[in-house]
């Protein structure tokens, strides 16, 4: 529960870069059939974009077909009624050149999903924005608030 009294605090590109390279998990946003779908993945960063193993479905269709596709990362503390969520908007693209792929390798990044899982999809950052809820003064006793009327 989140307390309605709480400032959410808009971060800044750099400090969502920071974050969004403190993470190991996070969720794509994509179009199946013509509605959203959000899929988890395990992922790394390669020169400061999202990079993901999948094998065959809709993940590497998107990077084939060079989809606009959202990425978030976030964490939370429910304990403590804080936390911080990351998205990335942009393009994904499968990996096809040798030096690209033999340094997504070297992530040693592991799939999220067990199965063959041979290809690496990057996602252009083309829009990051996150937001941060910070835990509550020491006077809030952590029930959620309502507005007066």
């Amino acid at each position: 529960m989140w307390p309605l009294d709480t400032e959410m605090e808009i971060l800044t590109a750099p400090e969502c870069r920071a974050l969004l390279g403190s993470g190991s998990f996070g969720r794509v946003g994509l179009t199946i059939g013509a509605l959203p779908s959000i899929l988890p993945v395990n992922y790394a960063l390669l020169e400061g974009e999202v990079v993901f193993r999948t094998g065959d479905g809709p993940k590497l269709r998107a990077a084939l077909e060079r989809a606009v596709v959202a990425f978030e990362v976030d964490d939370i503390d429910e304990a403590q009624a804080a936390g911080w969520s990351v998205l990335v908007v942009g393009h994904a693209s499968n990996l096809w050149r040798t030096h690209e792929i033999e340094q997504a390798y070297a992530l040693d990044l592991r799939p999220w999903a067990p199965g063959k899982r041979d290809s690496f999809v990057r996602i252009t950052t083309e829009m990051i924005s996150g937001r941060r809820i910070p835990a509550p003064g020491p006077d809030h006793d952590g029930r959620r608030s309502l507005p007066e009327q």
